[in-house]
């Protein structure tokens, strides 16, 4: 079986970088740097016109944990309807209860709003409490993949996790590393876990095309840059995909 990368972007021009490197798809966000959230259904929209790679859309309303209310669950059912209105390949999903535990309920609700498309349980994974009842439970709800780093802070540490997951999958499931992928690593995780999907950033910084700059104003963080942001580095994409082919 060939093996696939999937690289998370947050523009038209790091799909484009993504799709030249040679990608299999990518997983459209926005806000990057809080671990992403649903893009706007604008650049879904421009995403999908970026010919010769799949589009999964993150559905993730706000950053922090994965618990969440009516109103943020009725925002992520309208979002997947624009994903799916937007010919998007898939959708990003995830919610956990209070405890920790996989929110059943919530995922069937989303999924149901999917309606066939690839569905991929993200990061999510690795706050739950049990990682093999979780596994159980969304494989019961007819997930297709999960993105994970094992439970670890990044998938080379979450190998023996990673191993275990595959392990009980049983191929009922696509176990998808990410977090910390490169093209130093990525082969080396693929072979310690027997997978065939990887998932990683692959972004370097672009500096401003400004000329005149008002310095001292920060549009977010205080020590934040606002000249430079990240985007797909298309020779990593490349590396990357060499490396595991």
């Amino acid at each position: 079986m060939s093996r696939i990368l999937e690289v998370c972007i947050g523009s038209v021009e790091s799909a484009k970088a993504a799709r030249d490197g040679g990608a299999a798809r990518v997983e459209l966000c926005s806000a990057l740097e809080i671990g992403g959230i649903t893009p706007s259904p604008g650049l879904m929209q421009q995403v999908r016109r970026v010919e010769g790679i799949k589009i999964h859309v993150l559905i993730r309303p706000r950053g922090g944990d994965f618990l969440y209310d009516e109103d943020e669950i009725r925002c992520m059912e309208q979002d997947i309807v624009a994903a799916r209105e937007c010919d998007a390949d898939g959708v990003v999903i995830g919610a956990l209860t209070a405890d920790g535990d996989i929110d059943i309920a919530t995922c069937r609700r989303l999924i149901e709003k999917a309606q066939g498309m690839s569905i991929t349980f993200h990061r999510a994974f690795d706050m739950c409490n049990n990682p093999m009842k979780a596994l159980e439970d969304i494989i019961a709800l007819g997930c297709h993949r999960i993105l994970t780093s094992g439970q670890a802070a990044t998938a080379e540490k979450g190998i023996p996790m990673l191993s275990e997951l595959v392990k009980a999958a049983d191929g009922r499931i696509i176990i998808m590393p990410g977090c910390g992928v490169n093209s130093g690593n990525a082969c080396n995780i693929l072979d310690s876990c027997h997978c065939n999907e990887i998932h990683a950033s692959a972004r370097k910084s672009v500096g401003s095309g400004m000329i005149y700059r008002h310095s001292g104003v920060s549009m977010g963080n205080p020590d934040s840059d606002e000249f430079a942001r990240k985007e797909t580095d298309a020779n990593e994409v490349k590396a990357i995909v060499e490396a595991i082919r």
